[in-house]
C-alpha cells in the first residue's frame, strides 16, 4: 500500500503508403532483375486504369498501396485499399500480381462491381439504435463507408459505429457495426479484439478471465488487449538501489503455461497470486478506460508490468515509476498475507497515475492527498469489477490482514479514526502525520461525499459516518463523487495541493461537470465542512 517509501529507482515490404486516382495510365520498361518495392506499387497502381473492370474501379475510386510482397523470381503482388469519394471502401482491398518485367497477371479481390453515387436516408441518428447492442455502449456517433463484406459482396453505402463492452466471460469486446445507410437494416458486425482467452484462479479473485500472448508451444500471462501489460515472478529476490541507480532489480519471470489456465487459489501454485495481480491490473485499466476515457496509466495506451513473490517475508506493495511496475510482497504471514488483493493493485496502480498528472508530493497534506487518490480509487475500482469474491466496500485492504493484525482493514473510509492512527478531520497537525494517516481526512470526505453520514449497511458491511459539526450530510452517490475526485486530481491540483487547495480543486471539478450550485457542488462543499476542511 506504499507503505514504505517509494524505490526510486524473401519478402520486401513497402515502408510507405503510395496512391494514385483512376482512372490513369502508366507504362514501365522490363526489368532485367527483380523490381524493387517501390516499382511494384508504382506499376500496380498504372495498371488499375487499363484493367477497370477486373478491379470493380471508377473513376470516383482512389488506390492506396499498402503492401508489397515479390518472390525470388521477380514476381510481385502489390496490395491495395480503395476510397469512393474519400469513403472508405471496406471489403474493397485487392491484390495486383505483376511477372517480373510488370506485365498484368491478374487481381484477387472479393467487390462484385463498383459503388455508384447515393446518398444516405437514414440519419445516423436512426442508425445507431440497430448499432446498440445490451451491455455494450456506443463510442462514436457513426461514420459514412461503403461496406462490401456482406455476403452478396456489393458495395452499400452504410454508417459504421463502434461498441465496446464484454462477453459473457468477461472477455473485452470491441464490435464495429454497419448499418445500411438507405434502409437501415444491420449489414455486418466485426470483432477486433483478437486474443488467445484463457482463466486463472487467485487467491482472493476467484476464477477470472484472462487475455493471455501465445508464445511457441506455451502461454503468457501477458495481456495484449492492455498494453501488453503482463506479470512475472520476482523469485523472492529485492531490488539493490542507490537513490535513483539501481544496481540490481528483483526479475519479473512472466509466467507460462502449457495451457490457458493458471494458478489453482492455493499459495502452493505460485501463479496463484500472479493470477491476482493481473486480474486487478485489468480490472484497474477497464475502470479508467470506461468510466475515464484513459488508456493505461499514463493514458498513452502502454501497459506496465506486475512482480509477485518479492523479498521474503515481505508484507508490502508498492509501484515504482521508474520500471513502471507494480511490486506485491508475499506477507509475513503473521499479520499480512499476500498483498495482491484487488483494492492493492488498483491502489498501486493509481500512484502511478497520480505520478502522471498532479503529482502530488508524497509528504504533508499533498502526500496525504496522493495516498487518499490511491484509496478512493481502489473503492471505486472493487465497487466496478462487481466480483463476488471481492465485493465492493470502503475499507482498505481487508482482504490482506490476517487475525494477528488486531483489525479487520488497513484503513476504514467512513469513520478513518478506527486504525487508531488516522484523524476523521482536518487540524493544524495533520502536517506532521505520516502520509498513510494524513489521508484519512480526503478518505473521510470521500465517504461521506459517495454516502452521506450516519448508519448504514452496503453489500454487507455496517458503516456509521460521523460529521465535524454533528450536522447529517447528504451523499450523491459514488459515480458522481469519483468523477469529481478525478477531475480535481486531473485538472486543478498541483504537486503542492494541500486541503484547502483540494476543496477548491473539487469545487471547480463540480462546477465543470454538474454546475454551479448544483446538488452535486453543494455537496463537495458540505462534505469538505463535515471534515472540517472550510
Amino acid at each position: 500500500m506504499r507503505t514504505s517509501p517509494r524505490l526510486v529507482a524473401g519478402v520486401a515490404l513497402l515502408a510507405a503508403p503510395v496512391a494514385a486516382a483512376v482512372p490513369s495510365a502508366a507504362s514501365a520498361a522490363p526489368a532485367p532483375t527483380a523490381p524493387a518495392p517501390s516499382v511494384a506499387a508504382a506499376r500496380a497502381l498504372g495498371l488499375t486504369g487499363a484493367h477497370a473492370a477486373d478491379l470493380k474501379a471508377a473513376p470516383d475510386q482512389k488506390f492506396t498501396v499498402v503492401g508489397v510482397a515479390v518472390d525470388r523470381d521477380g514476381t510481385s503482388h502489390t496490395r491495395m485499399v480503395r476510397t469512393f469519394r474519400n469513403l472508405p471502401v471496406l471489403g474493397g482491398d485487392v491484390v495486383v500480381h505483376q511477372s517480373r518485367s510488370g506485365a498484368y497477371e491478374g487481381t484477387s479481390g472479393t467487390l462484385r462491381s463498383a459503388p455508384s453515387p447515393t446518398a444516405p436516408k437514414v440519419p445516423a441518428s436512426k442508425a445507431k439504435k440497430s448499432a446498440a447492442a445490451k451491455h455494450y455502449k456506443l463510442r462514436d456517433d457513426g461514420a459514412l463507408v461503403v461496406e462490401a463484406r456482406t455476403a452478396d459482396h456489393q458495395p452499400h453505402l452504410a454508417w459504421r459505429f463502434r461498441t465496446e463492452g464484454k462477453k459473457a466471460d468477461g472477455t473485452p469486446s470491441r464490435v464495429y457495426t454497419s448499418v445500411d445507410a438507405l434502409t437501415g437494416r444491420v449489414l455486418f458486425r466485426e470483432e477486433t479484439i483478437k486474443t488467445d482467452a484463457g482463466d486463472g484462479k487467485g487467491l482472493y479473485s476467484g476464477t477470472v478471465p484472462l487475455q493471455l500472448t501465445k508464445s511457441g508451444s506455451s502461454y503468457q500471462m501477458k495481456d495484449p488487449t492492455r498494453g501488453g501489460t503482463l506479470t512475472g515472478d520476482a523469485q523472492n529476490q529485492s531490488d539493490f538501489c542507490i537513490l535513483t541507480f539501481c544496481l540490481w532489480r528483483a526479475p519479473t519471470n512472466v509466467f507460462t503455461s502449457s495451457t490457458t489456465h493458471f494458478g489453482d487459489g492455493t499459495n502452493a501454485n505460485r501463479a496463484s497470486a500472479g493470477v491476482d495481480a493481473q486480474y486487478g491490473t485489468n480490472e484497474t485499466w477497464d475502470f479508467y478506460k470506461e468510466v475515464f476515457g484513459r488508456t493505461g496509466i499514463k493514458g498513452d495506451g502502454k501497459g506496465s508490468s506486475n512482480r509477485v513473490h518479492y523479498d521474503n517475508n515481505y508484507a508490502n506493495a508498492f509501484w515504482d515509476d521508474s520500471c513502471f511496475c507494480m511490486t506485491y510482497g508475499d506477507g509475513d504471514g503473521k499479520q499480512l498475507a499476500p498483498l495482491t488483493a484487488l483494492d492493492v493493485a488498483a491502489h498501486e496502480m493509481t500512484h502511478g497515475v497520480t505520478s502522471a498528472t498532479a503529482n502530488l508530493t508524497y509528504s504533508g497534506e499533498s502526500g496525504g492527498l496522493n495516498e487518499a487518490t490511491s484509496d478512493i480509487m481502489a473503492a471505486a475500482v472493487e465497487f466496478y469489477a462487481d466480483n463476488p469474491s471481492e465485493t465492493g466496500d470502503y475499507l482498505v485492504g481487508e482482504r490482506v490482514v490476517l487475525p494477528g493484525f488486531g483489525r479487520p482493514a488497513l484503513r476504514f473510509m467512513d469513520r478513518p479514526s478506527k486504525d487508531g492512527k488516522s484523524p476523521d478531520n482536518w487540524s493544524a497537525d495533520l502536517k506532521n502525520l505520516d502520509v498513510h494517516y494524513s489521508s484519512g481526512v480526503a478518505n473521510h470526505f470521500y465517504y461521506l461525499l459517495s454516502e452521506g453520514s450516519g448508519p448504514k449497511t452496503i453489500n454487507g458491511v455496517s458503516y456509521d459516518s460521523p460529521t465535524f459539526d454533528g450536522k447529517p450530510v447528504s451523499g450523491i452517490g459514488r459515480d458522481a463523487a469519483t468523477r469529481i475526485w478525478y477531475r480535481a486530481l486531473t485538472t486543478y491540483m498541483t504537486s503542492s495541493t494541500d486541503y484547502k487547495a483540494a476543496r477548491a480543486a473539487t469545487l471547480n471539478a463540480a462546477k465543470d461537470l454538474y454546475g454551479a450550485g448544483s446538488t452535486q457542488y453543494n455537496a463537495v462543499a458540505a462534505a469538505w465542512t463535515a471534515v472540517n476542511v472550510s
